[in-house]
């Protein structure tokens, strides 16, 4: 059924835009090309983007879902615990101050700026006797994204050729990608996805504590460290691509254990198709609701996740990890 929506929504990110374009018109783009205006939509301008936001919609609800395992935290996602404002600091840092254009390039700095945040985040975090509640961790990711975003915006400032080079990649888009950006991450996000899975089972066992998941025959200490390594390939490598998208981490894990309960494995897997069609299913709303023109979609999805995240804050009970 997910596999079934997930293919709904590509043939609807391949069809819907400024310009619709009919089904037998995508039929035709793909096995008879004759090279019209609507079949060169198709195949030069959405197909990229649509395989781009499935890895982006991969790469950003995997790595929410193994943070909430790590950290045991059902608020914690990409841009809560701002992660993706650190990689999105370095990466603006290496475009405005190294001059460095190519995602070749900045995509490493993607990976320096999840590391760097990550580490901060959880220095900050577990600070004190209270040590790294959930809450202390969703505020110390908070205010860091926050200093790290205003970071960001300064450097575009002085930079006038940062500003320019990063003015749509800055608030999220698949829009305005060549096919290459979807083959240059694949690679980062086959692996970030194949440590989760690796680490999955550990995940279930640390979920009850480190002491527990020892006695259980877990390398706690192992699994935080490849678990941490799959975040920072599957988040740097989607933010460099098309942006600090957020709320994708934290929205769909919690929709997937309302029918799959806490087992990582299954969640993982369903997070895997259903990441795509948020982030897809924004895409295609975007650009509907101001037609001819386009939101990006890192705006829509805040727009949904913002209330999803006041929600959970209010809860009394969280689904359970």
């Amino acid at each position: 059924m997910c596999v079934l929506l997930l293919a709904g929504v590509c043939l609807l990110s391949v069809a819907i835009g400024a310009r619709n374009v009919s089904p037998h018109t995508v039929w035709d783009a793909f096995f008879h090309f004759t090279d019209t205006d609507d079949q060169a939509v198709v195949r030069d301008l959405r197909v990229p983007r649509t395989l781009l936001g499935i890895l982006a919609g991969i790469a950003f609800g995997l790595s929410g879902a193994v943070i909430q395992a790590v950290t045991r935290n059902p608020l914690a996602d990409t841009q809560v615990l701002g992660v993706n404002s650190g990689a999105a600091l370095f990466v603006v840092a290496a475009v405005g101050l190294l001059g460095l254009t190519s995602l070749h390039q900045y995509m490493w700095f993607g990976f320096a700026g999840v590391a760097f945040a990550l580490t901060l985040v959880y220095l900050l975090g577990s600070a004190g006797r209270a040590g790294a509640t959930p809450i202390r961790l969703t505020l110390a990711g908070v205010a860091l994204g926050a200093v790290m975003d205003g970071l960001s915006s300064g450097i575009q400032l002085v930079r006038p050729r940062a500003f320019d080079y990063l003015r749509f990649w800055d608030v999220g888009s698949l829009a305005g990608r060549p096919a290459d950006v979807a083959v240059t991450i694949l690679p980062f996000v086959a692996a970030g996805t194949v440590l989760a899975f690796v680490v999955a089972r550990s995940l279930n066992a640390v979920a009850l504590g480190d002491d527990l998941a020892r006695t259980l025959g877990a390398h706690v200490g192992r699994t935080r460290l490849l678990a941490t390594v799959a975040v920072m390939l599957l988040t740097g490598a989607a933010t460099a691509a098309v942006g600090p998208i957020g709320f994708v981490g934290l929205m769909i894990p919690h929709v997937v254990r309302w029918f799959t309960g806490p087992d990582q494995r299954w969640i993982f897997a369903y997070t895997v198709i259903l990441g795509p069609v948020l982030l897809l299913a924004a895409d295609v709303v975007g650009r509907l609701v101001v037609r001819p023109g386009e939101l990006r979609v890192g705006i829509v999805t805040a727009f949904v996740g913002a209330p999803v995240l006041i929600y959970l804050v209010r809860r009394t009970r969280v689904s359970g990890l």
